[in-house]
């Protein structure tokens, strides 16, 4: 099978799940083709996969993270010693890990084609993510309380783990300093996950920033501030990537960075 080939077979299987897209036609267009499998993986319930469908996803999904372009630690540079500041994909990061800003059920965005960094790393790793974070849920029995996180394969992403952790709302804007303290306590989990993993590099997103609506500003600076006083108090060696997809936020971690 070639890409083409790939795409309209899962799509065709996705379509066959569910009685309600019996009229639902393929567009011809490839850009089309793309938005609508990624629709029909994001509004997809948690649920067993054929062996055949995982295989001919993942060769899809191995192969669209490739076209899409892979970036290594080696092609970063080094703001500060073990420190990174990068602008860009995080999906696109091959890194031990990369954090996920995740809601309190932990199994991703429903909303099709959303830009938020959970739908973005649902679909890119696969099925198989969802369906796990589902299962990790119900035996857990409750919703992932604020300010903790999990580890997971990434599966098809170029990462080796995703580490999920469930940022504070901030609503209406209102910013109190449990709101801070939780946000805090997101980095720190984190970076406590990937020491008993010992895994070698970490790449963090701007947790809670965007519809979390905490203030880019403070966020960068709780990030920055955490993550230095974890390396200094437990002498950590794992590489930091500070990972922004904003304009705002890349000036902010740069200043942040190149001024204490």
């Amino acid at each position: 099978m070639n890409q083409s080939e790939r795409r309209r077979y899962l799509i065709q299987e996705l379509i066959k799940e569910n009685t309600q897209y019996n009229n639902l036609e393929i567009p011809q267009n490839k850009e089309e083709q793309k938005q609508l499998l990624r629709s029909l993986m994001n509004i997809r319930f948690a649920c067993p996969i054929s062996d055949e469908f995982k295989q001919i996803q993942d060769e899809y999904l191995t192969e669209e993270n490739k076209n899409r372009g892979i970036i290594q630690l080696k092609d970063l540079s080094e703001i500060k010693k073990d420190i990174y500041l990068w602008q860009g994909d995080i999906t696109r990061l091959k890194v031990s890990a990369i954090v996920n800003a995740a809601n309190s059920g932990m199994t991703g965005c429903y909303q099709p084609c959303h830009n938020c960094i959970d739908n973005c790393i649902h679909t890119y790793a696969g099925i198989q993510l969802r369906n796990y974070c589902n299962t990790m849920m119900k035996k857990q029995g409750h919703e992932e309380p604020t300010g903790q996180a999990k580890i997971t394969s990434a599966y098809n992403l170029p990462a080796d783990y995703v580490i999920h952790t469930v940022g504070p709302i901030v609503h209406g804007g209102f910013l109190q300093k449990r709101h801070e303290k939780l946000l805090e306590s997101c980095y720190r989990s984190c970076l406590e996950i990937a020491e008993e993993h010992k895994l070698e590099s970490i790449a963090f997103c701007c947790i809670s920033t965007g519809v979390f609506m905490f203030p880019n500003e403070r966020a960068a600076e709780i990030a920055v501030k955490t993550v230095q006083k974890f390396k200094e108090e437990t002498n950590s060696k794992i590489k930091v990537i500070f990972n922004v997809f904003k304009d705002e936020d890349l000036e902010i971690y740069w200043r942040l960075l190149c001024t204490k």
